[in-house]
């Protein structure tokens, strides 16, 4: 019988209602969470939120973006206004334009990769601080990339975005273990619906990375990513903090 080690676990995701989120989501769910998806397009997050109630969840939809720190504030209160607590902030949501030179990166292209990525979880970690210091406890899992970790071509901005949500991750962990928080990084090699179509216009890029991976495929989101988060959201993980896990079948080895 499969044990919840979540159960009764407030967690919110952003980005939650498509993709590596939506498959984190679902993943929490199955191990007892219940769910608070926010991100910019709401009929996706109510999408999201039937598929998980499904599943036994208790669901809240915060329609919202990443880059103003009003909506990240909003979604931390209307959470703490329905569940009461806030037990895991999982930062997932980020925009970018995969395949740019560094040399053609615009202001746009900037502004947006960073402020979605490193400006929301900046956002989003302060939001739900208050709330987790006063419980004593609390799990912050931000996402990054091995675009920033290797300086992958085509990825200017977003290896940019991700390695500054590495370097806040490690200070938060510092700053905030006192309070029992702990805030870990996941790298992770997924395949998406977005992912699958830049492989497809890029079929050189998908024999690459398959080859990379030691384990032979791409990761699923639900099942290889999302658990890896679950785990870092549960009891299981109290004493892991400050680290950054590769959750990509071996494609890199640290």
């Amino acid at each position: 019988m499969h044990t919840k080690k979540l159960a009764e676990k407030v967690v919110i995701v952003t980005g939650g209602g498509q993709g590596v989120g939506l498959g984190v989501a679902r993943a929490l769910a199955d191990d007892g969470a219940n769910l608070v998806l926010t991100g910019r397009t709401e009929a996706k997050l109510t999408r999201a939120a039937d598929e998980l109630r499904d599943l036994g969840a208790q669901v809240l939809v915060v329609p919202g973006d990443t880059r103003n720190r009003a909506d990240a504030v909003r979604t931390v209160e209307l959470t703490v206004e329905r569940f009461d607590r806030v037990d895991a902030l999982v930062n997932n949501a980020q925009s970018s334009s995969p395949g740019v030179p560094l040399e053609s990166v615009t202001d746009e292209d900037w502004r947006t990769t960073l402020e979605s990525g490193l400006y929301g979880t900046l956002y989003f970690m302060q939001a739900v601080l208050p709330r987790m210091k006063l419980q004593g406890r609390g799990a912050i899992i931000n996402f990054a990339s091995r675009t920033g970790i290797e300086g992958l071509k085509g990825f200017g901005a977003y290896a940019a975005a991700k390695e500054g949500i590495r370097g806040l991750s490690r200070v938060a962990a510092r700053e905030w273990g006192a309070h029992g928080i702990t805030v870990n990084v996941i790298c992770p090699a997924a395949l998406t619906p977005a992912a699958d179509a830049y492989l497809e216009a890029n079929p050189q890029e998908r024999t690459r990375y398959l080859s990379e991976i030691a384990l032979g495929r791409f990761g699923d989101p639900q099942r290889d990513i999302g658990r890896a988060v679950a785990f870092l959201c549960s009891e299981d993980a109290n004493f892991i903090t400050g680290q950054t896990i590769s959750v990509d079948g071996g494609q890199s080895m640290l």
